[in-house]
């Protein structure tokens, strides 16, 4: 997927927004203000098309244990948290979606029931 594919993507979710809340070259999309994906831009410029993604700390480990492509990155929590190198073409379009739908669900699952609610 490249950065518009990703940033329709991620816009279509409900209540998803998109920002530039660290500085102007790392884009983050959030959902009713809580972050699910980061996507530096600088690195997309370079031929490094990289996301970060939220994760259940039970499948974080499972994932970098199986792809290469998915590892801890800078700046997160390790624990909670997955980045993934679209670059190498070892991450499918439709195990990125999916690997998006869980990042999102993972945020919207940690909300309060009225910020959940307000979701439907």
């Amino acid at each position: 997927m490249n950065i518009e594919q990703i940033r329709a993507y991620c816009l279509a979710k409900k209540a998803s927004t998109e920002e530039f809340p660290f500085d102007e070259h790392t884009l983050v999309f959030k959902v009713l203000g809580k972050m699910f994906l980061m996507a530096p831009l600088r690195k997309w410029e370079a031929g490094e098309a990289t996301i970060t993604l939220k994760c259940d700390p039970n499948r974080t480990m499972e994932l970098r244990d199986r792809y290469p492509s998915i590892y801890a990155g800078p700046y997160v929590s390790n624990k909670h948290w997955n980045t993934v190198d679209l670059f190498k073409g070892e991450i499918s379009a439709e195990f990125t979606k999916e690997l998006i739908d869980h990042s999102y669900d993972m945020v919207v699952k940690g909300m309060t029931k009225k910020m959940r609610d307000s979701l439907l």
